[in-house]
């Protein structure tokens, strides 16, 4: 994509009130680059509140620029969501980023990713747990992403490093405001031999709500989430919730029924995550679908799943990867409510769909 682009994608997207999504629906009216040409008139007719209308008139290049300024720098990239290097697998989620924020090695966001997360406060065990599992799966050819937050998330970037593997690191701030602190050192090495990623600006300071909004990311770009260590109201949470969301596997750790630090892990288990007694668990269940990164595929388990060999194709072609209700399917198949019901059922039994909040999504291991 060419500087112009990218500058107009920047200018629309890092508009005040425009999000992931209703930058999409803008941009399914008209690309960037002639939008942010638009007149006020036209700008207001597209539904742009005033304030929109002069951030992109008059303070949008400057922010733009000092953000492609900022790229100039050595292994610094702006990638746009329409950009063929934009990570495929993110890419097919609700509410991807229109912008990313990389430094580092570029390509490793289309590498096989296995997302690490878990509590800031993890018990010595949880730690070591994180660090080996992470140094196995690096070994297996993964690349080990996580949120550079303290606890599980360090330990998980650390033990891929150790084994001179990579790994990603998503930031809720911008990247020239590592957060927290004490992992600036550990950021630099990631940055050498993985890569820091972030949908903010570079010069954004971490704020608190930041934090649930990256964790998309961290699951949207990995084959599967794996939560080492969790309490009931943890963060991790959020990120599984994200996975199960965006069609991914989810994993879970177990541990002491006496500890708090494991209800988190217990609870994803009892709700269907897949328990983790070893790497070779989590291992054997995403090998086939480790192709798939370097493919652009019309939906994201398109080549792992032939529906005219698989029970109820045509209600199976209905469901994907986003949420979608049971009257939805029943509308779109001409298919009786109960009947759906009942075919879902079955597919769910057979391991082909799941059940998440808003309906019904594909399974990861299709």
């Amino acid at each position: 994509m060419s500087e112009a682009h990218i500058l107009a994608w920047l200018r629309l997207s890092l508009c005040p009130g425009i999000g992931a999504i209703t930058f999409e629906k803008l941009r399914a009216i008209d690309s960037p680059i002639n939008i942010v040409n638009y007149t006020k008139q036209e700008l207001t007719a597209i539904g742009l509140k005033p304030n929109q209308v002069v951030f992109i008139h008059q303070q949008s290049i400057a922010l733009a620029e000092q953000a492609l300024a900022w790229a100039e720098g050595e292994h610094r990239f702006i990638v746009t969501s329409g950009d063929s290097l934009y990570p495929p697998l993110l890419s097919e989620t609700r509410g991807a980023p229109p912008a990313l924020f990389i430094e580092g090695q570029l390509p490793l966001l289309t590498k096989p990713q296995i997302a690490m997360v878990g509590s800031r406060n993890a018990t010595v065990e949880g730690l070591d747990i994180a660090r080996r599992y992470a140094g196995i799966f690096a070994q297996h050819g993964y690349c080990v992403t996580s949120g550079l937050a303290l606890g599980i998330d360090g330990h998980a970037h650390q033990g891929a490093l150790d084994v001179q593997g990579s790994t990603i690191a998503v930031l809720g701030s911008g990247l020239s405001q590592v957060y927290p602190a004490r992992h600036q050192s550990l950021a630099s090495r990631i940055a050498e031999r993985g890569a820091l990623v972030s949908e903010h600006l570079p010069s954004v300071k971490p704020r608190a709500e930041h934090f649930p909004r990256r964790n998309r990311i961290v699951s949207g770009l990995s084959l599967a989430v794996l939560v080492v260590e969790a309490t009931e109201k943890s963060g991790s949470l959020i990120t599984a919730k994200y996975a199960a969301e965006q069609g991914r596997d989810v994993f879970a750790i177990p541990g002491s029924i006496h500890h708090p630090f494991h209800t988190g892990c217990h609870s994803l288990i009892k709700s269907g995550a897949c328990l983790v007694q070893s790497p070779d668990d989590l291992l054997s269940e995403i090998e086939s679908l480790t192709n798939w990164s370097k493919k652009v595929q019309p939906t994201l388990f398109d080549q792992f799943i032939d529906k005219e060999e698989l029970p109820f194709p045509d209600l199976l072609a209905n469901v994907g990867i986003e949420a979608t209700p049971v009257d939805i399917l029943a509308q779109k198949t001409h298919i009786p409510v109960q009947e759906v019901m009942q075919q879902l059922l079955e597919l769910e039994l057979l391991g082909h769909v799941v059940a998440v909040n808003g309906g019904y999504i594909l399974k990861g291991r299709g």
